[in-house]
């Protein structure tokens, strides 16, 4: 299986009775600022090229955003602030991505997360969260990265058993989640993982994550992943 048929396979999952509820009736209630917008309304495949080598696992899908737009972190504040730092250090060829046709491009670098339908109040469930699990464990087996920059606590508890699962030896016990944090794993490959805040607005509007401290992450990151991205 490609990248490619791993994605549309998962546009049409319907694993989970209440995400799937969800995220439909999301889409079809609409916020008011998108009433004439036709949103997407399934799960939210991974953003970026199918030979990556850094890989970006956030949450799970924004109800107004990539439940929106139908791709990852696009369409939201959270999304404004990666994607500006995303081309700050070189990996993308613009600052912003609000809808499918914006002319955005990631250079080798995709974008996905343990969660890929919109859950409400943005926790899903630890079954919702091992369910979709196995979409990233296939994810991780056909990419095969090597870094990987996680955003949040959730994103850090859902992703090492997932890298356990599909071959790289995570220690025990398991790396606690910080900032910073910078952890390497044997495997398939030696891969590079990297804790970061999230880029949620409680966390980007308090100052607790600011746009140097996120660029720091991902252009080491970069440097890991042999992407050596130039800083601006």
């Amino acid at each position: 299986m490609s990248v490619g048929e791993l994605d549309a396979a998962l546009v049409d999952c319907r694993a989970c009775p209440r995400l799937v509820a969800w995220r439909e009736q999301v889409a079809r209630e609409k916020r008011t600022a998108f009433r004439d917008e036709t949103y997407w309304g399934r799960p939210v495949p991974g953003l970026g090229p199918a030979d990556a080598s850094l890989l970006i696992v956030g949450l799970a899908p924004a109800a107004h955003g990539a439940n929106r737009t139908g791709r990852m972190f696009t369409g939201d504040r959270s999304g404004d602030v990666l994607f500006a730092a995303l081309h700050a250090v070189g990996l993308a060829n613009q600052p912003t991505a609000v809808h499918a046709l914006d002319g955005l491009e990631l250079y080798g670098t995709r974008i996905t997360a343990p969660v890929h339908c919109a859950p409400p109040d943005n926790k899903p469930t630890p079954v919702e969260r091992d369910t979709c699990g196995g979409w990233l464990r296939a994810e991780l087996a056909l990419l095969r990265p090597r870094a990987v920059v996680v955003l949040g606590g959730f994103g850090w508890q859902a992703l090492l058993p997932v890298l356990a699962g599909a071959g790289w030896t995570v220690p025990r016990p398991r790396p606690r989640f910080g900032h910073g944090v910078r952890v390497e794993l044997a495997g398939p490959q030696p891969l590079h993982v990297f804790g970061c805040y999230h880029v949620s607005q409680q966390n980007t509007f308090t100052g607790r994550l600011t746009p140097a401290m996120l660029e720091d992450v991902l252009h080491a990151a970069a440097t890991a992943a042999q992407l050596y991205p130039p800083m601006t």
